[in-house]
């Protein structure tokens, strides 16, 4: 179906590019942050079975997994707030002018840490092209193989985001920041967190608009660009829950 969004412009609903990982249970489930694979289990109860293979009636499943550690999931404000904001209250419109760019991380020295880290710099945010009134980010870093999907990121220092890099978020006014990595923060730091801070203005001028999500998979037949976004957000009362942002190109009449 087309969907107008003005005289010249409109997007194909039955074309929706899901740039979520799905979740599954066990090892090939991709993780962050140190905890096991999420499980999927029958429920077993005074003889009865929650599945359909065992004898059961139907199937009938606990689900155990964390939404920063296991998959694609998107964040707000109350992950570093004392109060525990809900994503849930705070994401309330759905769709977004988006713009989808691709970056190689740059490796820089970390003094702090005597280690080399892998960044994305405002350098490389400021060589970019972006269009006007962007609400959305989303940016897939290379090498983008599908291991990203499957990949066990604890204790791999994986890339993350310069702080320098909130001047050009800022100016552009970005709302919404999408990417492929566990975290835009480095992933020892202290609990410094400063791009969190940064991001949602904490402590000094919260910013409850925006949010964060992280553990996209954006695949490389996917061209950079506009797009509407369109993010799915499942109904949980907390600081990050399980998502599924959905981009759609944006066709001329």
């Amino acid at each position: 179906m087309k969907l107008f969004l003005n005289s010249s412009e409109y997007i194909e609903t039955d074309s929706a590019i899901d740039i979520s990982i799905p979740m599954v249970a066990g090892d090939g489930n991709l993780r962050a942050w140190y905890v096991d694979p999420p499980s999927m289990e029958p429920v077993r109860a005074n003889g009865y079975i929650g599945s359909v293979k065992e004898g059961g009636s139907v199937n009938f499943r606990n689900i155990f997994f964390n939404p920063h550690g296991h998959g694609t999931h998107t964040e707000c404000l109350g992950h570093i707030t004392e109060e525990v904001y809900s994503v849930n209250k705070i994401l309330r419109n759905y769709f977004f002018k988006a713009q989808v760019i691709t970056i190689t991380p740059n490796q820089i020295f970390n003094e702090e840490y005597q280690e080399l880290d892998q960044c994305i710099t405002v350098d490389q945010l400021k060589d970019i092209k972006f269009e006007n009134d962007i609400q959305a980010l989303v940016i897939r870093t290379l090498p983008n193989a599908e291991m990203k999907a499957h990949k066990n990121y604890s204790d791999t220092n994986p890339a993350y985001v310069q702080l320098e890099c909130m001047e050009v978020i800022n100016q552009l006014g970005i709302k919404h920041l999408l990417l492929d990595l566990p975290s835009v923060d480095r992933e020892t730091d202290g609990g410094k967190l400063v791009f969190h801070h940064a991001f949602w203005g904490i402590p000094d001028n919260p910013d409850f608009e925006r949010t964060i999500t992280e553990l996209i998979f954006v695949e490389d037949n996917i061209s950079d660009g506009l797009y509407v976004l369109e993010m799915q957000l499942a109904s949980f009362e907390n600081d990050a829950s399980p998502s599924r942002p959905i981009l759609y190109a944006i066709e001329k009449v």
